[in-house]
């Protein structure tokens, strides 16, 4: 494991001025978005429901004021209000998710929605036509409910349903579509949806969920990444990885050894439960399943409560991946905290408590965001050395609002410069092979459980006028300027 030392990381040199460097030539400059959090038309037009239909129609305050995404954005019928936003600011690059029930309604290729096909295929078209590069992800939580009812992510099954979609995708627009994601965050559903159960299906399963579907996932990332490479790669050309979230972690202690062995332990139960297999050796990291196995046995059980990979299945997994694709947001400060508990949990297995240094600055409507740009130099560095220099690509990074959202967010845009300049830092100081970066989001959406409260866009979006216009925070006209300079100027540096 890379070393959690800031001493590793080199200073920047004397003079050096972040507005005097480009960006590398061809970084994709981009923003992202999720289908349920920006789409809505929820039962629109053929589709099916989903997991977050289900769970937001459920009520019981699970969700901020019971809000839904059932309009969110409006974005199903409102794309051509999206691309004018996408154009005003300039993108290189956008990323979007396909809505799996409203192309497949129950999960599978039995019956296909042809204007759930249209309408991504006018998103590819338009995108291309304007010189933009999609970037598409398959999967962003929003299982087919039809698919859960039958055990979801829980059920080994879902791994051969999981690849079918991705070869349906594939054949219907990987003509077009260069640039994959399988699936986005799964330590974040694993954890949250199948342990915690405060994100949709909603299952409360501690200890056993979180690493049972993270299992599952893990495999269903694998065998589409093989199906794209031995059936279309050679026709398409495109590349194909997964979205992995993942704080930094420094020792609350930096002298004390306990405190250092946590921050190991809290990154392979972060990050590297997912990057160790797929990009390094096929398995779980080694401290990982040294934890589960020791804590599953002090609690009773007769084997690991972490499923075991065959060497079959090992071998499936191992190099599955063309780039990685990183979401970031902030960074935590860790202590060793010894499980005494006989409950199980993935928290308790990995005997590491995340402190919130509240000397940092908290993005606003965010309690969790801790806004620490440094964290994601030292991210980056700690993916170059610990997975052989792969291409990155940061597929999300933004800072929240809350609501109501100044439209001179000049505060925030302090952030992303911040973390601009930390990203430079990255490629000209430490030799990062960053290849692109994501604003999370292109639109003010529906945030999952904080429901319309907290605002990531970089446009406004006025939830309460039926006509859901987008209007640019100052933000985006900064990430615009930026953009058409590759690079950041004089006048984004001095606000």
């Amino acid at each position: 494991m890379a070393s959690a030392d800031p001493a590793s990381f080199a200073p920047a040199p004397f003079g050096w001025h972040p507005e005097d460097i480009s960006f590398p030539s061809g970084f994709a400059w981009g923003a992202a978005t999720a289908a349920y959090q920006v789409e809505g038309g929820w039962n629109a037009d053929g589709k099916g429901p989903n997991v977050w239909d289900t769970f937001t129609h459920q009520g019981g305050d699970r969700v901020f004021k019971n809000q839904t995404g059932d309009v969110a954005c409006g974005s199903y019928t409102l794309w051509e209000e999206d691309l004018k936003c996408i154009k005003q600011l300039g993108l290189t690059h956008y990323r979007f998710s396909l809505s799996w029930s409203r192309l497949l309604p129950d999960g599978t290729t039995g019956f296909i929605n042809q204007k759930g096909v249209d309408y991504y295929d006018k998103i590819i078209d338009d995108l291309l036509a304007n010189g933009i590069v999609p970037m598409v992800t398959l999967y962003h939580f929003d299982l087919p409910q039809h698919l859960e009812d039958q055990g979801g992510w829980s059920s080994d099954a879902i791994t051969e349903v999981f690849d079918n979609y991705a070869q349906f995708c594939f054949r219907t627009f990987g003509d077009r579509v260069k640039l994959w994601v399988t699936i986005n965050e799964p330590y974040v559903l694993a954890k949250d949806g199948y342990e915690k159960g405060i994100v949709a299906p909603g299952i409360m399963e501690p200890g056993i969920g979180a690493y049972r579907t993270a299992h599952n996932m893990i495999k269903a990332h694998a065998k589409a990444w093989h199906s794209y490479d031995l059936l279309y790669r050679k026709k398409q050309y495109g590349l194909v990885s997964i979205a992995l979230n993942s704080d930094w972690a420094e020792p609350l202690d930096p002298t004390c050894l306990a405190d250092q062995e946590a921050t190991k332990r809290y990154m392979a139960f972060c990050l590297d439960w997912f990057a160790e297999p797929i990009f390094i050796s096929g398995d779980y990291p080694a401290i990982m399943k040294s934890q589960i196995s020791v804590m599953s046995t002090k609690q009773g059980y007769l084997s690991s409560r972490l499923p075991e990979l065959t060497e079959e299945e090992k071998m499936m997994i191992k190099g599955t991946a063309d780039f990685f694709a990183l979401n970031y947001y902030t960074t935590r400060k860790v202590k060793h905290q010894e499980n005494t508990h006989s409950e199980p949990s993935v928290s308790r297995d990995r005997e590491a408590e995340q402190i919130m240094d509240h000397s940092w600055p908290f993005a606003a409507g965010s309690s969790w965001l801790a806004v620490v740009p440094w964290g994601l130099r030292r991210l980056l560095k700690y993916i170059k050395d610990t997975y052989n220099n792969p291409i990155i690509y940061i597929t999300e990074n933004g800072f929240s609002q809350g609501d109501p959202a100044p439209l001179d967010d000049t505060q925030r845009w302090k952030y992303f410069r911040l973390t601009l300049q930390e990203i430079l830092k990255a490629i000209s100081l430490d030799d990062v092979h960053l290849k692109g970066y994501f604003v999370w989001s292109l639109l003010d959406n529906f945030e999952w459980t904080c429901g319309y409260s907290c605002r990531f866009g970089l446009f406004h979006v006025d939830f309460e006028n039926p006509a859901l216009p987008r209007v640019p925070y100052r933000s985006a006209i900064e990430y615009a300027k930026v953009i058409s300079n590759n690079g950041l100027t004089k006048s984004t540096e001095e606000l």
